[in-house]
């Protein structure tokens, strides 16, 4: 495994833990709420992960592509 690969590993795992909190957190909500409002505590969580993983993406690819500490720019 090379130290590109390694860095990738903790922006998939806080995608993927934040992703399942969300599910999580809005499925107990959804649970408890009467009506039609659960379909529109139901869309939330869907834009959220999708959010998540795009955001993930653009980070791999900067990992990638060298961009190790972006931060070290300003």
């Amino acid at each position: 495994m090379n130290e590109h690969e390694k860095k990738m590993i903790a922006p998939i795992v806080v995608t993927i833990l934040v992703i399942l909190y969300y599910i999580l957190y809005f499925g107990l909500l959804i649970y408890a709420v009467p009506g039609i409002f659960k379909v529109i505590i139901g869309i939330i969580p869907l834009i959220f992960a999708g959010l998540m993983i795009y955001v993930c993406i653009q980070r791999i690819n900067e990992i990638k592509g060298g961009e190790e500490d972006d931060l070290s720019k300003y």
